[in-house]
């Protein structure tokens, strides 16, 4: 079965896979390109990539209106359970540990970002997210990150498909997001934590062009709201 996964603008994703409904740092109704409100989110597990608010802004009120499992590093979890999170609710993990789940196989990834928490406490390290689903798909998440080398040690996972940021300012931009897929490797490739605001407003139809120059992945550009199916 295929999974599905929607771009919900900056670094917010929904994805189906089967029957299982993922959110990946949500961040909606104070995003100002976000298609959907947290308030027609219907979710099993969310998985946070950091503690900065344009991340995780909505992940409490989801959590406490939907059920679902978040899953984080401990710092943040620990934090999720002072805002009112149950315990049974949070799942922390670290760097390079991996868990299987109803909806799969999830490795939490190197990530070159700061981490802190909307209320300025330490958020832990940052990470990203490498999921072999159950229904098919081996989908990265780079998330907040800068280019690193150990991406080449990522890429040996055989990746179908990667979601990498291009806004540049706070993250990679085009030109290292390209360095990056080379280290990758993967079939396809989709940009994204770009076109927030204006600071981080990118050309991402002349990404693609460079993308298709200087490597073999396919890129995929997604406005907000579209999905793609791997």
């Amino acid at each position: 079965m295929a999974t599905e996964i929607t771009w919900l603008g900056h670094n917010t994703w929904f994805v189906e896979s089967g029957s299982h409904r993922i959110l990946i740092d949500p961040f909606l109704d104070d995003s100002p390109t976000a298609p959907r409100k947290a308030g027609a989110i219907e979710t099993d597990s969310i998985l946070v990539s950091h503690g900065h608010y344009d991340h995780l802004s909505d992940a409490v009120n989801i959590a406490a209106r939907t059920g679902a499992q978040v899953i984080g590093n401990y710092e943040i979890c620990q934090w999720l359970k002072k805002q009112g999170v149950a315990e049974e609710k949070t799942l922390a993990m670290n760097l390079g540990g991996s868990v299987h789940l109803p909806f799969g196989r999830l490795t939490m990834t190197l990530a070159h970002h700061s981490s802190s928490l909307p209320d300025g406490t330490y958020g832990g390290t940052a990470c990203g997210f490498l999921i072999q689903f159950v229904s098919g798909g081996r989908i990265y998440f780079a998330c907040d990150t800068a280019l690193f080398l150990e991406m080449k040690l990522i890429g040996m996972n055989k990746i179908d498909m990667a979601m990498l940021p291009i806004g540049d300012l706070f993250t990679m931009g085009p030109d290292e997001s390209v360095e990056a897929i080379k280290f990758l490797n993967p079939k396809k490739v989709v940009p994204c934590h770009y076109n927030t605001w204006p600071p981080i407003v990118q050309d991402a139809e002349a990404w693609a062009a460079k993308v298709q120059r200087h490597s073999a992945a396919d890129p995929i550009l997604l406005e907000p709201g579209e999905h793609v199916t791997v």
